[in-house]
């Protein structure tokens, strides 16, 4: 499976000028085989992480909100995650 092209999210996040910064990460998350656990695993320590599951609870919004110091941290974490099978980044 080839790596989504990050390109353009590092040119966005580049044109910030202040680092280190708040940053929101939002993933959907297949309600299965551990998955949320997964991906809650790969976020940042210091993140204050909530959930919303879907009415039939098939998939669970991670929402994570972290102080990142860099784009290339962002893209790190973004990768790591959207390499599970099934999670979507926002």
């Amino acid at each position: 499976m080839a790596m989504k092209d990050y390109r353009n999210l590092r040119r966005i996040l580049g044109e910030e000028e202040q680092w280190p910064q708040l940053y929101m990460f939002k993933f959907i998350v297949p309600n299965q085989h551990g998955k949320v656990d997964k991906v809650v695993a790969l976020l940042p320590q210091n993140g204050d992480v909530s959930y919303n599951h879907t009415k039939n609870l098939r998939h669970v919004s991670v929402t994570c909100k972290a102080v990142m110091h860099s784009p290339d941290d962002i893209i790190s974490v973004t990768q790591n995650v959207t390499a599970i099978e099934g999670v979507m980044a926002l």
